[in-house]
């Protein structure tokens, strides 16, 4: 949208210059001396033309610098004595486009071909009054200067690419720098401690199957916690490893995934449920991941905080969103504010990335609710 209205601005100002120098040079060549016949017609249509060139300077700079300065050599030749204002700003601007070659070719043929131009207006002349007239059209160290101009200008804009590049490129560094040190923290800190948890749940579901007795639920639950947190957490410092390319570093956990959290939550002695409606077909990879997160984190903190018995979580594919629902029958009440957490932060911040909403709230009658609509663009 900004881009668009600078652009606009860009043309509004380029087609200001153009209609001001085609005035001047035409205000000045009807006030200087030219034959009173059809030539004069075709004169000022020379004059009004290349001035009004220039509105398209920089989108074809070649082309109107080849307009300009055939215009100035003809109207030139018509016995307008008019300065070619409109072909030193095409100099400008194709120079600062990068078109050195081109601007030195076509200098060096408007100034073989001015004086020329002025023989054939005034026939009487001599050639060095020819000359003479001719570098007062083009005053070589205006044209030079136009050049050097739009050339200064041209490296300055490559400089200060060339410094926004390198600003980016030590951004990222430090940003990969960031993401390594944060992968070794997040192993250094919780592989350990997840691992014995693990190992811990492991041992003591084979202690109890090798006495025979029953394994509490619970414990099952723990053991398959426990792997579930070593697979992901595993996934997640390869991908702070390796910047996981297209993917944003995140883990490939989707909506395939979905059903596996929902019987987990039933091993933990809450009745969760399943729902999905209408077709799957094209849901990017993003909104999968966010939906995955949104239902994972929305089971656990009904399994931390919600005192519910029963656990419902709704997966609705519609032409142009995906709207995952999540209701519990905890002790939340309605007109209660939910604590904010950094759970429920995470899952606004992924909600909020996709241009998706999010609501979180106690529902009437009690239970809790969360609703997230992700705005979808089908891929093929």
């Amino acid at each position: 949208m900004s881009s668009g209205r600078s652009g606009r601005k860009t043309a509004v100002g380029d087609g200001a210059i153009a209609a001001g120098v085609a005035a001047i040079l035409l205000v000045n060549g009807l006030s200087e001396r030219h034959p009173a016949s059809g030539s004069a017609v075709v004169g000022v249509v020379l004059l009004v033309v290349g001035g009004g060139a220039l509105a398209a300077r920089r989108r074809a700079p070649i082309t109107v610098l080849a307009v300009t300065g055939l215009c100035a050599v003809g109207s030139q030749a018509l016995g307008f004595d008019v300065p070619a204002v409109a072909y030193l700003i095409a100099v400008y601007t194709a120079m600062r486009a990068g078109h050195r070659l081109a601007v030195v070719a076509g200098s060096v043929a408007l100034l073989a071909a001015l004086p020329f131009a002025v023989v054939v207006a005034t026939p009487g002349g001599s050639a060095g009054e020819a000359f003479a007239q001719a570098r007062g059209v083009l005053e070589l160290a205006w044209l030079i200067a136009a050049a050097a101009a739009g050339e200064a200008l041209r490296q300055a804009e490559r400089r200060a690419d060339e410094a926004e590049r390198t600003r980016e490129e030590t951004a990222r560094r430090r940003a990969d720098e960031e993401r390594l040190h944060i992968a070794r923290e997040l192993h250094d800190s919780l592989t350990h401690q997840i691992s014995v948890i693990k190992v811990q749940a492991e041992v003591a579901v084979h202690l109890a199957g090798r006495r025979g007795e029953q394994v509490p639920e619970a414990l099952l639950a723990i053991r398959e916690a426990g792997r579930e947190a070593s697979r992901e957490l595993r996934a997640t410092l390869e991908a702070l490893r390796d910047d996981a390319g297209p993917d944003g570093g995140n883990p490939p956990y989707g909506l395939d995934h979905v059903t596996e959290l929902v019987r987990r939550a039933r091993t933990t002695g809450l009745d969760a449920t399943l729902t999905i409606e209408g077709r799957r077909d094209g849901v990017p990879a993003a909104v999968e991941r966010a939906a995955y997160r949104i239902v994972q984190e929305s089971l656990t903190n009904v399994a931390r905080h919600a005192a519910a018995a029963t656990a419902s979580v709704r997966i609705d594919y519609r032409p142009d969103a995906l709207v995952i629902r999540v209701d519990d029958d905890g002790s939340a009440e309605s007109g209660t504010a939910p604590t904010p957490g950094v759970g429920l932060l995470g899952m606004r911040e992924r909600v909020s990335a996709l241009g998706g909403s999010l609501r979180a709230a106690p529902r009437r009658g009690g239970g809790f609710t969360v609703q997230a609509e992700l705005p979808v663009e089908r891929t093929p």
